[in-house]
């Protein structure tokens, strides 16, 4: 509950939306080390035939996450590509620890961050 100018206090909800969580947790990811791209091998071909064509912000903002949200309580998918000579476990950790801090740090309480490795940069 929140405090309005008069003294009084005003009841409400807030919810956060599905979309909103997958571009949280694609920012945490991307700046994992280890990470060569998000995304399954379809979402990354038309991602690259969208960047032909001049629209290379299209579907970049959560491509490869999807987010399941009930109330504060979310579950994460993150589908990415690692760079070649990497440790899968390292780096998939590293993706669930840092998606996971990235949504407490906005108040979500993160049940789940399932990491699909999907293919190796450069092999």
């Amino acid at each position: 509950m929140s405090e309005a100018t008069d003294g009084t206090t005003q009841a409400g909800t807030t919810t956060v939306s599905s979309e909103v969580v997958e571009k949280i947790t694609v920012a945490a990811v991307k700046a994992v080390p280890g990470v060569a791209d998000l995304g399954g091998d379809v979402a990354r071909f038309f991602n690259n035939v969208l960047d032909r064509v001049g629209l290379d912000q299209v579907g970049d903002a959560s491509r490869g996450v999807s987010a399941k949200v009930s109330g504060s309580d979310v579950t994460v998918t993150v589908v990415l590509v690692l760079e070649a000579g990497r440790v899968v476990a390292e780096v998939t950790t590293a993706v669930q620890e840092a998606v996971t801090a990235a949504l407490r740090g906005y108040g979500l309480n993160v049940l789940a961050v399932n990491v699909n490795v999907d293919d190796i940069a450069g092999v």
